[in-house]
């Protein structure tokens, strides 16, 4: 990881604008899930701290976008670009980030470049799915689950994907490995959204519901109520929500087992990533540890 963060810095600095290297030492690091992820699939490879070094700056891109479209002031508990700097700039840093690790690509197979620039295109289309669902309350599951796929799970499964290519394994098999791990770990964000306090998550609990979110609790929760109460968990969307309305939501979630439904289907689809790569230790350790940030 030492490796890793040494070529982001070498990559920024290449960029050649001080206003940039300061601009990127305001974000947080974050875990580098993605980063960890490639180094693990291909330890002894020399150009696996680089293909992590571009996609930690795809990530960072598509969180700057995230922001902005959010309109966030915090990020991972630390204040966002565009609270501070406005988001005409934090949007044209993203661009620069993403600009920079597209040209990096030029350094891989065709295959390998051809993964990691697909899915960027396809987390872009999941932002836009994710707007879109914003506009109005959604029960729809497997909507839903096609936006996560796209927003955050693409990635995940082309950084996988194509460390598994660069070091000569089956890229489809370690695919299906970071498509279920991608989807598994936002579903238990989801669900931590609603359980966690706002210290822990750095932002204000159930902030995804504010927001104009439908995450698979409230879609399972929805599925469960009865007419009057489907209008009233409708009424609270999108909403700046009280604490009695809160209450209620979450009371209700603990009634009918919507937060446990939920957390079913993280460790089903931890399941199948797991069985997916089987005899690498490491990879299922990873999915053993992400299931643990639950409720």
């Amino acid at each position: 990881m030492q490796r890793v963060e040494k070529e982001i810095q070498r990559l920024i600095k290449e960029i050649d604008y001080d206003e940039v290297t300061k601009l990127f030492s305001m974000l947080s690091g974050g875990k580098r899930l993605r980063a960890k992820l490639i180094l693990k699939i291909a330890p002894n490879h020399e150009k696996a701290p680089l293909l992590a070094a571009i996609v930690e700056l795809i990530h960072g891109a598509s969180l700057l976008h995230d922001d902005v479209i959010d309109e966030s002031h915090t990020r991972r508990g630390v204040v966002s670009v565009n609270a501070t700097e406005g988001s005409k700039t934090a949007v044209m840093l993203g661009d620069i980030l993403y600009s920079k690790a597209f040209t990096e690509l030029l350094e891989f197979d065709r295959a390998i470049a051809k993964r990691v620039a697909s899915s960027v295109t396809a987390l872009s289309m999941g932002e836009i799915q994710d707007v879109k669902m914003a506009e109005a309350f959604n029960s729809d599951e497997e909507k839903y689950l096609n936006m996560l796929y796209l927003k955050t799970a693409t990635l995940i499964e082309a950084a996988a994907s194509a460390a598994a290519i660069l070091c000569g394994k089956d890229g489809d098999t370690y695919a299906i490995y970071g498509r279920s791990l991608g989807l598994s770990f936002q579903i238990i964000d989801d669900i931590l959204d609603i359980t966690s306090d706002a210290s822990t998550l750095g932002k204000p609990a159930m902030n995804d519901f504010v927001e104009g979110k439908c995450t698979l609790p409230y879609i399972y929760l929805y599925e469960a109520l009865n007419e009057d109460d489907k209008k009233r968990l409708q009424n609270a969307h999108a909403k700046k929500i009280d604490e009695s309305e809160a209450l209620w939501i979450k009371n209700t979630m603990q009634e009918n087992k919507s937060i446990e439904r939920s957390f079913a289907l993280a460790q089903a689809l931890s399941r199948d990533a797991m069985q997916a790569v089987k005899d690498d230790k490491e990879l299922v350790l990873i999915l053993e540890t992400m299931i643990k940030r639950s409720y």
